[in-house]
């Protein structure tokens, strides 16, 4: 339904009144639209009918002229058959309203109204067509209309078998239709001539109509000779005007409107098109009925009859229906006897069916639409198809067939001319609900059937471009870019929605439930039919025919189960648009020749309108120079396209398509690891790409951004390739495999360029430097091309996504050539000195990591440059571990280009914790900082103290230095934080203790003179050493090393107890090395426990070496140290009887000396006995170690001594 703003029914001011004979309505007054439709009751039984007009091109409404009586009709008025404005198109005819419709009217309304077509309207005819119809069951004349479904909507034409056969006869066009309607239908067809009878009635209806626009009503007598001689021209000017039929394919090709296009019989040459609803049933009508004011009502309409000749009931359903499609309230009746006028009668149009002689019922003229409606829904399926209703004179059968398949038959199937205008309207609904911005996707179905039909229609060598352009559009329904929809979202529209009414579909037989039509017949009847009406009187019953079929059921739009499938689907579509453009374009054989007198007229465009000072076109010429992609012939034109032609511009945006969907598919394929795939698909989209940069003369930002990002997913998938070169062989298998759409696909391309701009971006290398190296480059060319027209700023995602990648990619290949380094530092045997290849692969890593560094900077990203920082600081330490080799072991010395590059690697590590700020922004990068600035601290503090550079400074400052170092190196090892790297922490730290602890017990050893000095080392080895016990006492795997700082406090212990004089003092200390010697227990049981692991797992054949029994225990190292154990606590128990035996003789008795002194007497013979035994086991040894210990603890619980510090 329109809009009721838009126009609405005829309507004209009131108050016109009637004055004797002669009454004329100003002619000043101009039609006003309404937006009043009509509800009429008509003899009791409701009628709705609503008439909106979408457009008019009638001049303001003429008051009709009442002729006097007696004026004879068969005097020609004296402006009879000249051109009137009153009578507007209609005066150019003798009948007006009665005008024979064109074969191709409904299409041209169709055109006109695309907005309608295939959603709104359910049938677009001419109002004589309708009105023929509608009057089959009273009617015993021909009825012969074409049939053409679009979407939901139904067009009706006439299909006038005399002027086919005439036109068959004369042409040869038809002749298949021909020889099937004399074959099946009326084998003894002629062409019937009209009565006189018929001609004398439209020449005086046509002097009536003169005579009623006539002002002054004079008839101006023609002698009857002429009179005669005006009806045959009459005559000729009407078969003149019949049906022009068009010669097949003579439509251009373009779809545009063309003013060829009247010579067609497409033009919409309707007065007024009217879009009109008859109870439910929505149609556009087309309509010439000359509307006049005068009478009561603002618009009356004006009919001639005989007065001696009653009105009939298909004359009274003309009337009617007239005045209904054109909301006309009254309709003024002359009458005439012989062509004499006798008098004027005003009828009110809802009065009209209860006529004398004329009596009808409005609600079987509803019944009869809603019928034939409903037939003609549920028969005429195929979108496309021209299909027939076909009723013969004098019978009762209303046979549908469809004259595509019969023409498909023949030899020619392009020989039925309705198939352009067809497939010329199918495509125009699909453009039109393409072009709607807020189309729901719920219609895609919809226009690709619209589309899919309209291809099937055309001729592909006669038609390229509307081929082209269909498939263009039947890509562009799919969104490449948006993820596949939740099919449960579209379950119910998929679940009856198939493709119903697409050309591949057979068709069910169609019956209501009372079974009133059928597609089959007996051997009388016509088995080519598709559905017949066995008798004209069903039309008359309330809802004999039931349309099983919706009209337009929702076309479902195919589920694409993945990317691929749905990518697939348009680069078919792309390949078929492209196949369409080349074929229509002519070989460089065939153009002519240039000549050499007319000049070349050269492009020139002001910079001041371009983007910017330099045009997009000469940045990208620039940039393809610099990535070595414009080639000698490259960009040179081959197939000899026209710029700015159709077939230019088509190739461009199918160019341009293909490459998208080769690039989601190889986005798709590097989400499933399917790398050489991915490769492959990079590779077409950027071979599509600098196609459509050679033929493009006018370069879009959005196709420049579409290259970045090409780039970018080709550099991530060069990346990929790099670091799964496992899989070498099955990504290259995959790569080299080309299916047959694509090498057709890249065989356009190569009509158009040589596709090599891109070729360095894409080969699949061997080499692991090679495709880091073309991964980063493709990452540079991306963010150059942002750089155009100010990319970066309207596309800040992606721009920011570059650059990670690029500051990712230089991190990979920095590292990739720091492990190089570090592979020749580890081969380097024979020469000392760094070689020249090493300290090249340092710079070249340095360089990458400080762009990698610049890159993530320059987008605010702490934690990735933080990341980088630390590979520099690592870079740092192989460049110093590369200088360690510079001397002898035996002379090595801590070199000053090693304390160079050490503190460079820690400055680096500090800038990485600055960057990160905190450690909550990112825990885990912290810690790792933390962790590798902590053993940077810890290998230098480790190899000054080992390879001390005694030479170059002194013993002090090389302790102050080592100091400081372990600190530091204690100070970023977190032994707190549960972490992974706990045990790791709590290990350096336990390390750091103990060699710090050493470190003071060396210089207590080695150090003679200031006595302030040697006690603050005894507390600092004293202190460092009690930690390093305690820290290695929460390790479950390092029993050696918490033995090894025991047996060290305790010769710590030794050393104290050689400068004490008192006998006291002495055994003070030797109690306390006996209380350490205790809490070594815990370390044994560890080493106990491993050892009973390793004999309870079953033996192999061979035996295994001691020191690879247990990946955890070196044996040799737990033999070593029990060795010391037992000497060292031989020595001490030995010491404390010499003591407490000597003090015993000296002092009084004390039972608590008794006790202790009888405790270690027995371990220490214990002891003696064990060690003798040379025959006793590891774990032996060690069991009873363990028991002596033990004994050793309760004597000492019970004593009173106190332990030491």
């Amino acid at each position: 339904m329109g809009d009721p703003k838009e126009a609405g029914a005829e309507a004209s001011p009131p108050g016109a009144a009637t004055r004797g004979g002669l009454s004329l309505l100003s002619q000043a007054e101009s039609e006003e639209p309404s937006a009043q439709g009509s509800a009429l009751l008509l003899g009791g039984n409701e009628v709705k009918s609503r008439a909106v007009v979408k457009y008019s091109s009638a001049p303001p409404r003429t008051a009709f002229a009442r002729l006097e009586e007696k004026t004879d009709l068969k005097l020609p008025p004296a402006n009879w058959l000249r051109e009137s404005a009153k009578l507007g198109p209609a005066g150019t005819t003798v009948l007006g309203n009665s005008k024979k419709s064109k074969p191709f009217s409904s299409f041209g309304m169709a055109y006109d109204f695309i907005d309608s077509v295939g959603n709104d309207v359910d049938v677009v005819s001419d109002s004589e067509n309708i009105k023929k119809l509608l009057k089959i069951p009273y009617s015993k004349s021909h009825v012969s209309m074409a049939v053409h479904r679009i979407g939901r909507t139904l067009l009706l034409d006439e299909l006038d078998i005399q002027e086919l056969f005439m036109r068959s006869s004369q042409t040869g066009d038809w002749t298949w239709l021909k020889e099937f309607y004399q074959r099946l239908i009326d084998q003894k067809w002629q062409r019937k001539k009209k009565s006189k009878e018929h001609w004398y009635q439209k020449a005086i209806l046509s002097k009536f109509l003169y005579y009623s626009i006539n002002g002054d009503g004079a008839a101006q007598p023609v002698p009857s000779p002429a009179e005669q001689q005006e009806s045959s021209s009459s005559d000729q000017s009407h078969e003149s005007e019949g049906a022009s039929w068009p010669a097949p394919f003579e439509m251009p090709s373009s779809v545009s409107e063309d003013p060829s296009a009247s010579s067609q019989g497409l033009k919409n040459d309707f007065v007024r098109n009217i879009l009109w609803t008859f109870e439910d049933i929505h149609m556009l009508v087309g309509s010439n009925m000359p509307i006049f004011g005068g009478g009561r009502y603002p618009a009356v309409s004006l009919r001639l009859r005989d007065n001696n000749k009653p009105i009939n009931v298909l004359t009274g359903i003309d009337y009617w229906l007239d005045n209904l499609i054109c909301n006309v309230p009254e309709l003024v009746m002359c009458f005439h006897v012989n062509g004499i006028v006798q008098k004027y009668e005003m009828i009110k149009t809802e009065e009209i069916p209860n006529l004398e002689n004329s009596n009808f019922s409005t609600k079987v003229i509803k019944d009869i639409a809603q019928n034939i409606l409903s037939f003609l829904k549920s028969n005429c399926t195929k979108e496309g198809h021209t299909y027939w209703l076909f009723k013969a004179s004098g019978s009762d059968i209303v046979k549908l067939y469809d004259l595509t398949t019969l023409c498909e038959e023949t030899e020619d199937k392009y020989q039925n001319p309705f198939t352009m205008p067809v497939a010329i309207l199918l495509y125009k609904v699909a453009c039109n609900m393409m072009m709607k911005k807020n189309q729901n996707k719920k219609h895609y179905g919809t226009i690709r059937t619209l589309l899919l039909n309209c291809v099937k229609l055309l001729d592909k060598s006669r038609h390229p471009q509307i081929i082209a352009s269909a498939n263009y559009m039947l890509s562009e329904l799919f969104q490449l870019d948006e993820p596949k929809k939740e099919e449960s979202s579209d379950s119910p529209l998929n679940e009856n929605s198939d493709e119903s009414y697409s050309e591949e579909e057979e068709e069910m037989p169609d019956s209501d439930e009372n079974g009133t039509y059928s597609t089959s017949s007996d051997p009388a009847d016509d088995n080519k039919a598709v559905a017949i009406i066995k008798s004209v009187g069903e039309l008359s019953v309330p809802e004999k025919y039931k349309s099983i079929h919706q009209i337009r059921p929702s076309c479902a739009f195919p589920v694409c189960h993945d990317t691929e499938e749905r990518c697939r689907l348009v680069l078919s579509y792309v390949l078929e648009g492209l196949k369409s453009v080349d074929s229509s374009i002519k070989k460089e054989s065939d153009l002519p020749a240039a000549d050499p007198s007319t000049p070349i007229p050269l492009k020139y465009e002001d910079e001041s309108t371009r983007g910017g000072p330099e045009g997009l076109e000469k940045q990208m010429a620039l940039f393809l120079d610099k990535m070595g992609s414009l080639q000698k012939g490259n960009c040179s034109r081959q197939s000899g396209m026209t710029p700015g032609s159709w077939q230019h511009k088509m190739k461009l945006q199918l160019i341009l398509k293909s490459s998208k969907a080769y690039y989601i598919l190889s986005d798709a394929a590097m989400s499933l690891q399917k790398y050489g795939r991915a490769l492959r698909y990079i590779k077409l989209a950027l071979q599509s790409h600098d196609t459509y940069c050679c033929l493009c003369t006018n370069m879009l930002s959005e196709v420049l951004l579409f290259l970045s990002q090409y780039l970018t997913l080709c550099g991530d998938i060069q990346l990929m390739l790099a670091q799964n070169a496992n899989n070498r062989a099955a990504h290259l298998e995959e790569f080299n495999y080309q299916t047959k759409e694509d090498q057709e696909i890249l065989h356009s391309l190569h009509r158009e360029s040589s596709c090599q701009g891109f070729a360095w971006a894409t080969d699949l290398s061997t080499d692991l430097e090679s495709q880091l190296t073309v991964s980063c480059k493709c990452y540079e060319a991306a963010n150059e091309i942002l750089q155009f027209s100010d990319l970066k700023s309207q596309n800040p995602e992606h721009y920011v996504q570059v650059l990670k990648r690029m500051g990712n990619i230089r991190n990979e290949i920095g590292v990739f050539y720091m492990n190089q380094a570090a592979a020749l530092q580890g081969e380097r045997v024979v020469s000392k000195s760094v070689s020249a290849a090493e300290q090249q692969l340092w710079k070249k890593s340095f360089s990458c990591f400080e762009k990698g560094i610049h890159n993530f900077e320059s987008i605010d990203d702490a934690t990735n440059a933080a990341l980088l920082l630390c590979n520099t600081g690592r870079l740092m330490r192989v460049c110093a571990q590369a200088h360690c080799g510079a001397e002898d072991e035996f002379k090595r010395e801590f070199s000053p280009e090693e304390g160079l590059y050490y503190s460079k690697a820690v400055d680096y590590y500090l800038k990485a914790l600055r960057s990160l700020g905190t450690r909550d922004m990112h825990p885990v990068v912290w810690d790792s900082v933390n962790w590798e600035l902590s053993t940077t601290y810890f290998t230098m503090a480790t190899l000054q103290q080992d390879y001390a550079p005694l030479s170059r400074k002194a013993q002090e400052q090389i302790e102050k230095e080592v100091s400081e170092a372990m600190m530091k190196s204690l100070k970023h090892c977190d032994v707190d934080s549960a972490t992974a790297r706990q045990p790791l922490c709590q290990y350096r730290a336990a390390t750091i203790h103990h060699r710090l602890a050493s470190m003071y017990h060396s210089c207590l050893r080695n150090q003679v003179g200031d006595e302030h000095l040697r006690k603050q080392h005894r507390v600092l080895a004293d202190l460092h050493y009690g930690k390093a016990a305690k820290l290695f006492q929460l390790l479950k795997d390092a029993p050696c090393e918490l033995l090894r700082v025991q047996l060290e406090r305790v010769a710590f212990a030794e050393f104290q107890m050689t400068s004490q004089n008192s006998n006291v003092g002495k055994l003070k200390t030797l109690s306390g090395a006996l209380d350490i010697m205790v809490k070594t227990e815990h370390a044994f049981q560890l080493i106990q426990k491993e050892l009973v692991e390793e004999c309870d797992q079953p033996k192999n054949d061979e035996a295994t070496p001691a020191a690879e029994s247990s990946p955890n225990l070196n044996r040799e190292e737990v033999i070593k140290l029990l060795s010391i154990f037992e000497s060292r606590l031989s020595f001490l128990l030995l010491q404390s009887i010499k003591l407490l035996s000597s003090s015993k003789r000296k002092m009084s008795s004390n039972t608590e000396e008794d006790t202790v002194l009888q405790t270690n007497k027995q371990i220490y013979s214990q002891l003696l006995r064990a060690t003798a035994n040379r025959n006793s086991t590891l774990l032996e040894r060690i069991e009873v170690v363990i028991c002596l210990l033990e004994q050793l603890a309760s004597g000492s619980s019970m004593s009173n001594s106190s332990p030491a510090p």
